[in-house]
Formats: structure tokens, C-alpha cells, sequence
């Protein structure tokens, strides 16, 4: 990973801004539907269960006068587990080597302890600019609308910091997306385009296989299995013999839960239940990667897997 740091401006010529940002907020805030979103591609997996993102995955936005590099972060939130406490590492560690923070708060929902928790946390960060991102404004109507962005200037103040921008988006619909963007840049520093041209993001094919099928996984048990399940891509290979005209990419993946008990729930009555999540990664895969996959998975027990050091660092933690 490049490390996120200052460049030093150029001397002559248009100038040209490239730097990295980041979005923090509770879990499902809508940070990772905003980086699809400004990225104009699926990089990042979205679901309406919270803490569904565990990687920072870099989304890149090119454009003529600047590059811009989405870090989109775990929500920060209070740790019950060994895993929760690691995700929230990431997501300090993060903060303090990116170029702009942009705070995710919903449009519909009232501030709380946990927007209070994490602006504080926010305020101790000096140097770097804050834009505070009003998310999902499809959801309320205007004057609903002018109280959070009232709200959210006001809680910046009562900390002792200035937000740099208040912006109200919605990715959904796409309302005011690009102007988000085009007040991201002018924040970032002078500095040649850092990834090449075309790069949607630098998160290896594996790992966006792995989250492309736990986001499948945790489809239809929401409530049964919120954390619980982790996928390892065990090996992505062309299978050998097809004609030039006809590849065909095996991939092998695992499916961990961490009790015996919820491997029923995953692979559901005679097998449905792991034959859709096989269908509707696939399309996704397939879409990701352009090239027809055969997916081979399985279900797997690691007991306990989110409070075990060992098991964490076996599934990439």
C-alpha cells in the first residue's frame, strides 16, 4: 500500500491534485454506497445491516485536474469483540494518514451519542481538513433536511472545529454526488496522478471476490448471523484446456461461521440457500472480473473465530 503523505507541489503547468480521503461515521452511515457512488463502479460492499464493510477499500476517482483515492473505513462504533476492536484501529490508523475526512451523518436519523463519540474523536485531529457528508436525503423532505445540516454545523462548533464543507448528498439517487467531489479536490494537495489511469481501485481481485460473496451470504439472514461470516478465497485458477475463446475461472472459496449450529442456516433447506449465494456472487463476479467462473464453496466451522487471535489472522484480520 502506498503510504498516504504530502506531496510537494510542482513548479509549472495546470495544477494537478491527487491525495486520499476518507469516510468515517457510525456503521451505515452510507459511506460505502457514497464511494460506489463518486467511483461510478461497485468497489465496495454495501448491505442495510451495519458493520457489513471490514477492509478499507480504496475507491479511485479520476479526473482531468486530479485523482482522487476513497479509503472507506469500518464504521467506528463500540467494540464487543477482539475483531471490533481491530477494525476500529484501522479505522484511527487510517485517519491519521489521510489528505481530507469526510463524516458521514444520515439525513434520517437525529444525532446521537455515537455521531458525538466519533466528532470528538474528530476534533483532535487539528491539521486535517473535515467535511461533514449529510447522507441519504432521499429519505426526508427539506425542512427536515435544514434541521440536520443546522444540527451538524452546530456539533462542529460545540467541539471547537470548523467542518471545511457541509454537503448533503444522496447516493442513491445521485443528487449532488459530483459536487461532493468537486469540493473534496481543491482540499487535497498538488501532486501527479498516483495510481494509473483506469485503476478503480487497489484492492487485490481476491479479496473483492471474498466480500462480493459474503455480501450474497448475508443476504436472506440479517438477523440470524450478522457477523458471523467470513469468506477466504482459497485459489482463483484459469481451468486448464479451454479454448482461447472460451476461459473459464475456477474459484474455490470457504465459508466460515463460527458454531456448528448456523451452518444449516447458510446452506439452507436440501442446499437452496448456498446455491443462491453460489448464483448471485457469480453474476457479480463474472461482472467484476469479465471472464465466465465455475464457484466451488463450503462451509466451514471456526468456533468463536471474531474473540480468537489465531482464527482472526488465518481469515485476514
Amino acid at each position: 500500500m502506498r503510504h498516504m503523505s504530502a506531496r510537494t507541489p510542482s513548479a509549472a503547468g495546470p495544477v494537478h491534485r491527487s491525495g486520499f480521503a476518507c469516510f468515517v461515521g457510525r456503521p451505515n452511515a452510507g459511506k460505502s454506497t457514497l464511494t460506489n457512488a463518486l467511483v461510478g463502479q461497485k468497489v465496495a460492499i454495501t448491505s442495510n445491516r451495519p458493520q457489513t464493510t471490514r477492509h478499507t477499500v480504496r475507491g479511485i476517482v479520476h479526473r482531468p485536474e486530479a485523482q482522487l483515492v476513497l479509503v472507506d473505513t469500518p464504521g467506528l462504533h463500540k467494540p464487543r469483540t477482539l475483531l471490533g476492536e481491530r477494525l476500529n484501529d484501522v479505522v484511527r490508523s487510517t485517519w491519521s494518514e489521510v489528505d481530507v475526512i469526510g463524516f458521514c451523518l444520515p439525513a434520517d436519523q437525529k444525532l446521537g451519542p455515537g455521531d458525538t463519540f466519533i466528532a470528538r474523536e474528530l476534533a483532535g485531529i487539528r491539521k486535517t481538513p473535515k467535511v461533514a457528508v449529510v447522507t441519504k436525503t432521499d429519505l426526508v423532505d427539506s425542512k427536515a433536511l435544514a434541521h440536520q445540516l443546522l444540527a451538524v454545523d452546530k456539533l462542529g462548533r460545540d467541539l471547537g472545529f470548523e467542518w471545511a464543507e457541509i454537503v448533503p448528498v444522496s447516493a442513491v439517487a445521485g443528487e449532488q454526488v459530483g459536487l461532493l467531489a468537486d469540493l473534496l479536490v481543491p482540499l487535497l494537495p498538488e501532486g501527479p496522478a498516483l495510481y494509473p489511469e483506469g485503476d478503480l481501485t487497489d484492492e487485490p481481485e481476491q479479496i473483492m471476490v471474498a466480500e462480493l460473496i459474503r455480501e450474497a451470504a448475508l443476504e436472506g439472514v440479517r438477523d440470524e448471523l450478522p457477523h458471523s461470516i467470513a469468506v477466504v478465497v482459497e485459489e482463483m485458477l484459469p481451468r486448464e484446456g479451454r479454448p482461447a475463446d472460451r476461459p473459464l475461472l475456477d474459484i474455490h472459496a470457504n465459508l466460515y461461521i463460527e458454531r456448528p449450529s448456523q451452518k444449516g442456516i447458510i446452506i439452507g433447506p436440501k442446499g437452496a440457500r448456498l446455491k443462491e449465494v453460489g448464483v448471485k456472487s457469480r453474476h457479480q463476479i463474472e461482472a467484476l472480473l469479465g471472464t465466465p467462473v465455475f464457484l466451488d464453496l463450503h462451509v466451514k466451522v471456526a468456533k468463536d473465530w471474531q474473540r480468537d487471535p489465531r482464527q482472526l489472522r488465518k481469515l485476514g484480520f
